[in-house]
């Protein structure tokens, strides 16, 4: 299955770890790029704009190419950029699996199909592809 990780920079390790715990189960997995270089701030307003062109639409083009979205939400945490992710994954019809509906954003929980405890559960749901 192929299955698109969304979340916030704040969980890059445990996001980093739940993409490998899906590889191993055979899983085609799209992760998020996550950038850390806090230098991209200080590009010129020009290359700032198509760097995160650049970064936003290469993760929508991941999302096209999934079956399901999972969003990395621990404890109810979704920013600006997983929110238009849970956007474009809901349009395009994709079940969304997520990590917690503790969500004060009623429009965006209502668009969460799925809580499932860790990424675990998620494997235990979707079955093992190797």
């Amino acid at each position: 299955m192929k299955i698109v990780l969304c979340g916030s920079r704040r969980f890059f390790d445990e996001i980093r770890e739940a993409g490998r715990k899906l590889r191993e189960q055979g899983h085609i997995v799209f992760e998020p790029f996550l950038n850390t270089n806090k230098e991209i701030v200080n590009l010129p307003q020009d290359l700032k704009k198509y760097a995160f062109c650049g970064l936003t639409h290469h993760h929508l083009d991941f999302i096209r190419k999934a079956d399901i979205c999972f969003i990395f939400n621990k404890g109810g945490y979704m920013g600006n950029s997983t929110t238009l992710e849970l956007g474009f994954a809901t349009a395009l019809g994709l079940p969304i699996y997520a990590l917690s509906e503790n969500d004060e954003d009623e429009s965006r929980k209502i668009l969460l199909n799925f809580i499932v405890k860790d990424v675990d559960e998620l494997i235990d749901i979707l079955g093992s592809k190797s």
